[in-house]
């Protein structure tokens, strides 16, 4: 997968009291939370699991949007955690 880089200043991430892992983090739920990035794709960005990701939108008051394929993502998740626990 190709990527791009971008910098960030030193000084703006330590105005911002953040680290380079928590500005990835803000800028993917700022993206889903206007809907230019699904779930999965925010969290892939963010470094964070599923369910981490979704404890971070619901602790920020992020509405949850759902489309078909992060149906599809939550019930494969689904099907290997019953997997693992039966």
């Amino acid at each position: 997968m190709a990527a791009t880089q971008i910098e960030i200043p030193e000084d703006v991430l330590d105005s911002a009291r953040l680290t380079p892992a928590e500005a990835k983090r803000e800028l993917a739920l700022a993206l889903y939370s206007q809907q230019r990035l699904s779930a999965g794709k925010a969290r892939a960005f963010a470094g964070l699991s599923l369910w981490e990701f979704r404890q971070l939108s619901a602790s920020r008051g992020v509405p949850v949007h759902f489309d078909e394929s992060e149906l599809a993502e939550d019930l494969k998740a689904i099907d290997c955690w019953e997997r693992l626990h039966s």
